[in-house]
């Protein structure tokens, strides 16, 4: 156990030190998010209704996520690969690589926010909630998105796949997300937002569980 924590800890802390190291990517992922608002603001100006600005959030999240994720596994190098391969525990690194996409997308996502709440007058009349959907959003899409990097990985890294196979399994959870959300928005109680909530638990549940099923045999194939 104690070694499976220090591996852990060793794994996400590389993958922030390498996030930091090539930082260009991070770069080109927050002028693509900030780029896309500032021209819906040009667009609508101040005109944006809650419904389409929440839809138009999630779009961005999911191609920013698409982008940011797709390279989890393919901005390794071989040696590098190979000594995960040999030493570490294929559960760790898919859990360790997940937690960290789920920083980076979380993180990425209060920027978003900001970046709407300077340029449109943003009506949220639940905030906890919507933070709260904010942050299972991210921890569904980053537990997807990761395992389907790491299929990927095997088939000659080619990132296109990374939509093509995530995109439906994603649809569920986009489906949901926006809802919750959109129930925080105008203000829906929590007794009555809590059937979302626990349909986002349920489903981020069954993705980190298929996630430790299916990646070791992936990882050793």
């Amino acid at each position: 156990m104690k070694a499976a924590l220090n591996q852990y800890f060793c794994l996400v802390s590389h993958e922030i030190r390498l996030e930091f190291k090539n930082y260009h990517a991070l770069t080109s992922l927050l002028v693509y998010s900030l780029a896309t608002i500032f021209i819906a603001y040009i667009s609508y100006r101040q005109s944006l209704d809650p419904i389409t600005w929440n839809a138009l959030f999630w779009i961005i999240m999911l191609f920013a996520a698409t982008n940011a994720i797709a390279r989890s596994f393919m901005q390794e190098s071989k040696g590098l690969q190979l000594f995960h391969y040999t030493m570490m525990n294929p559960s760790v690194v898919i859990l360790a690589k997940t937690t960290y996409n789920i920083l980076l997308l979380s993180l990425l996502g209060f920027i978003n926010l900001m970046a709407f709440s300077l340029f449109f007058s943003l009506a949220i009349h639940d905030w906890e909630q919507f933070i709260l959907g904010l942050i299972l959003g991210s921890f569904g899409l980053s537990a997807v998105l990761t395992l389907v990097s790491g299929i990927v990985s095997k088939a000659h890294n080619q990132a296109a796949l990374v939509a093509i196979l995530g995109f439906p399994l994603l649809f569920p959870l986009l489906i949901t997300i926006i809802k919750f959300s959109s129930n925080a928005i105008q203000g829906v109680e929590w007794s009555l937002n809590q059937p979302n909530f626990f349909l986002l638990i349920a489903l981020n549940s069954i993705i980190v569980a298929l996630s430790f099923l299916l990646f070791p045999y992936l990882w050793r194939d």
